[in-house]
């Protein structure tokens, strides 16, 4: 009877381990299934892929090319034809004209269209043509560029103050205007004793 005793009280105890171990397993599974979310969801955040010295060229049916080029880039994860660019220069090479060139301290690149939002200090040269601004929207499609934000433009003679300077980059047609109808583009001539 003893004997019967301890192989109950046996199979009991092995039978209460096997339970806790097959819980123990499971759990743990559970804890490394989470874990390896957290750690494919935290990949997902910090992944980047960064490209050093960019650069992109592009050419139009009438000989027009239009370089983009950058220090660095950076892929957007949510839409691979956006590179993100940093220390940004373009040039406008027009068949028939001279070249436009663009640079400002950041770029958000279309490589799809070519379309490029140039940001903070942009500048852009044309022959002595000089325009300061913060904000420039380049459309390759359109052929134009819209420069907004604290706009100076200045040449030779003029100095030139207003919202937005929209340009077609082909014909070389200007618009000039504020966003706000009660105020007015500021213009003054240079003086000829002035350093600026």
């Amino acid at each position: 009877m003893e004997i019967k005793k301890n192989l109950k009280i046996f199979f009991l105890i092995v039978s209460i381990l096997i339970i806790i171990l097959f819980f123990y397993i499971l759990l743990s599974k559970n804890e490394t299934n989470e874990i390896s979310e957290v750690i494919e969801k935290n990949e997902i955040i910090y992944n980047s892929n960064i490209i050093e010295n960019v650069e992109y060229k592009t050419k139009d049916l009438d000989g027009n090319e239009y370089i983009v080029t950058a220090l660095q880039g950076e892929i957007d994860f949510s839409n691979s034809n956006i590179i993100y660019l940093t220390n940004v220069r373009a040039i406008i090479k027009l068949k028939n004209s001279n070249n436009i060139n663009i640079n400002s301290d950041f770029g958000k690149y279309n490589i799809e269209n070519f379309d490029t939002i140039f940001s903070k200090n942009v500048l852009i040269t044309y022959l002595e043509n000089k325009i300061n601004g913060n904000y420039l929207d380049f459309s390759y499609d359109r052929n134009s560029m819209i420069i907004s934000k604290n706009v100076i433009y200045t040449n030779l003679e003029n100095i030139l103050k207003a919202d937005v300077i929209e340009i077609d980059i082909k014909t070389k047609d200007t618009k000039i205007f504020m966003h706000e109808s009660t105020k007015r583009v500021n213009i003054k001539s240079k003086n000829l004793n002035d350093n600026n």
